[in-house]
């Protein structure tokens, strides 16, 4: 069972993102605050959990949430800016959308840019140790898959219904006999 806290009394937020390490579409973050005490035993790191166990937490999450929020920067501004920063803005565009304002952020990895006026811990691995993290781990995941899977339908040459834009043998391929699309990260190796 993962951590339902960091702090004893602090309103907590955790937040991920997905989608770093694609070559095409956004990347998206989540920030999520769960009531105190929280329990799912199901909860985990959503790389760890099959698509249907992510949509049925994602509809769990959504509705014993305290708040949630999820934001997206689109590839152009990856390009603009390199992924690592997009990865930062997504997290802060998520953290400005939450009605319920934390008081802590639990971060997901090793990295952060701060927040203004609001202290954060990094946890390495952390969307396998607080729930919080988890369950943005779930909604980021969850909404990306939905965008990639939509895409899908205007670009069915690049099969981003099964690979969500990731760097596979086939959409290296693809992109050799289709060339790149709007939504392809032209700041990354793409060939």
């Amino acid at each position: 069972m993962l951590l339902s806290q960091f702090t004893e009394d602090l309103i907590e937020a955790g937040v991920d993102e997905a989608g770093r390490g694609c070559l095409a579409g956004s990347v998206v973050a989540a920030a999520v605050i769960l009531p105190k005490n929280y329990q799912n035993e199901y909860l985990r790191d959503s790389k760890k959990l099959n698509k249907k166990q992510r949509l049925a937490l994602e509809e769990i999450i959504k509705k014993e949430a305290l708040h949630y929020a999820i934001s997206e920067v689109l590839p152009q501004k990856i390009d603009e800016i390199n992924i690592l920063q997009a990865s930062f803005l997504a997290m802060h565009l998520a953290i400005e959308q939450l009605e319920i304002k934390p008081e802590f952020l639990l971060i997901d990895g090793n990295r952060f840019k701060p927040f203004p006026k609001i202290k954060h811990q990094c946890v390495i691995k952390g969307d396998d140790k607080y729930l919080a993290i988890a369950a943005a781990s779930v909604l980021a995941k969850t909404h990306r898959d939905r965008l990639m899977e939509n895409l899908a339908k205007d670009f069915p040459n690049y099969l981003w219904q099964k690979n969500m834009g990731y760097p596979t043998k086939f959409h290296y391929q693809a992109i050799q006999d289709f060339g790149i699309t709007d939504w392809h990260r032209r700041s990354f190796r793409l060939f």
